[in-house]
Parts: C-alpha cells; structure tokens; sequence
C-alpha cells in the first residue's frame, strides 16, 4: 500500500525534518508514528497527504509514485490534520453539505445523511454554528464527521491528541476507533502517547527526522 525509500524534507537549510526515511505499510495495517513534537512524523504525513512536496527520495502508493497519484480517482484517502481546515465562516451544516454536494448527492438525500449524522454524532446543538466560533474539539468532531461521509481505504491522522483535554481526547480516540481503526482501512496516526500507539498494529519511531528504534 505505502512505500517510502530515503526520503528526506528540509525547511530550512540547516535542519532537516526527515533525513533518509524509509519504512512500508500494509494493506489494511495500522500503524502509529510515535514520537515528540517536532520528531518528524507530522511532517512525512503531510508529504504523504500530498499536502506538502519532498527534497529527495521515492514514495509510492499503491506503486503508483506520490507525484503522480491523484487521490481523487487512484485512491480514496482521508486526512485529519492538527489544524482542521474549513469554510471558516459557514456553519456546520454548510460544511458538512460541501462536502456531500461532492458526491452528487440529492437535496433530500443530502438533508437525509446531515441529519442521520447530527444525532449519530450529537451535534445538533453546533449544526447552525458557524465553525470558526466552534471549539478545537468541536472542529475535530466534526472533521471526522465530514471523513465517516467518504468510503475511504486509507486515512492520516494527524498528533491531534496532546491538543485536547483528556476527557475530549478519549471521545475523538473512540470515534477513531469506531469509523477506521476496527475496520479494514489503512491507517497511519501520529501520536506522541505510546498508549494510544498500543491501540494500532505496529509502532514506528521518529527522532530528529528519522526512524529510531524503540530501545534507543
């Protein structure tokens, strides 16, 4: 499913994010990026979401190389980013409506899975809220509502946890749990809790920019 060969990110000129990172994923695995902040792991997902570009190196998706992959036909990938990005001054609804538009949905079937989604999600109360009024928990919340719209295969998560309060964080792990975690999707977590990183197949750590092994 995932390939990374000696892949390397710089920022600036002296400081690189990833220097020669190499690892593979399995179909259906999931895998935590354990590490501190800054260790390199938000950036390899960000290459990997194809939100950002990379210095040197090869990354394959499906063997299809990163440069090339269109994520809109080769593979269904979601990513929830620490920073949630939205129509900051629509509401709820309206977001979460975009995102179902997409899918050339009917009204009726459209008003249908918003409102499906409100109650199985309990947001009714934010449903007209415009989301840059909303908490960081809400935002998550309802990023993953946006995500559970999709059929996805593959899905990024992003080292939200250490953002959240520990009563919030164990909600939005749940969620996780439920959509992608005891499905079969491909997923990689960053994280800087090893307690969440037990909840996944396999543990990779990062230091510095690079793979390190857990003894070290």
């Amino acid at each position: 499913m995932i390939k990374v060969v000696n892949l390397r990110k710089k920022y600036i000129r002296e400081y690189y994010a990833l220097f020669d990172v190499s690892l593979e994923v399995a179909d259906g695995e999931k895998v935590a990026l354990v590490g501190a902040e800054n260790s390199g792991k938000t950036s390899l997902l960000r290459i990997l979401a194809k939100v950002e570009k990379f210095d040197k190196g090869e990354v394959y998706i499906k063997n299809i190389p990163i440069k090339k992959l269109n994520y809109s036909t080769d593979i269904s990938a979601g990513y929830l980013p620490a920073t949630p990005v939205f129509f900051e001054k629509k509401t709820v609804y309206e977001n979460l409506k975009y995102i179902l538009k997409l899918k050339k949905l009917s009204e009726a079937e459209i008003e249908n899975k918003i409102n499906e989604a409100l109650i199985e999600f309990s947001i009714e109360g934010i449903k007209d809220s415009l989301v840059k009024e909303l908490s960081l928990y809400e935002k998550y919340l309802v990023s993953i509502v946006r995500l559970s719209f999709r059929e996805l295969s593959l899905v990024y998560i992003d080292d939200i946890f250490s953002k959240l309060r520990e009563e919030d964080s164990e909600k939005i792990l749940g969620l996780i749990k439920q959509l992608f975690l005891q499905k079969g999707l491909t997923v990689l977590l960053a994280t800087q809790d090893e307690s969440i990183a037990d909840l996944m197949d396999r543990e990779i750590y990062f230091e510095n920019g690079i793979i390190v092994d857990k003894a070290q």
